[in-house]
């Protein structure tokens, strides 16, 4: 994972042990950069935007969901997935702008942008005559 955004386990673990009383999976992410910043996609299958979470503290950016709880009203058979709710914690580089993160969140995928601060962006200098 690249070093300006950072998986925060340590961050994770006292968050988890915080809250013992829920159980999290860790969801999985990708990670992008582009001229503008980064790119991040978060798998969060059945959390809906109601039951999303996201903060961003001290440079720390906070993702979690909630499943919506299920509807049916019968005894599991076979069950395969995890009935706990998505957490994770990144630390975010200082050069990116906090004020302007945005996020969307579509049939499970959470994609958050991650803009650079315009003062670490690569621009061109113009000589002049």
């Amino acid at each position: 994972m690249n070093a300006t955004l950072n998986n925060n386990s340590a961050e994770t673990a006292r968050l988890e042990t915080a809250d013992h009383a829920r159980n999290y999976v860790s969801p999985e992410v990708n990670i992008y950069e582009t001229k503008e910043g980064y790119v991040l996609e978060a798998e969060l299958p059945g959390v809906s935007k109601e039951g999303l979470d996201i903060s961003v503290e001290t440079n720390t950016l906070t993702l979690t969901g909630r499943r919506a709880k299920n509807e049916l009203k019968a005894a599991a058979l076979y069950c395969e997935s995890t009935p706990a709710d998505y957490r994770r914690v990144f630390e975010l580089d200082p050069a990116i702008d906090a004020a302007k993160i945005s996020a969307k969140l579509e049939q499970g995928i959470l994609t958050v942008h991650l803009p650079k601060a315009e003062q670490v962006k690569p621009r061109k200098v113009v000589v002049n005559d």
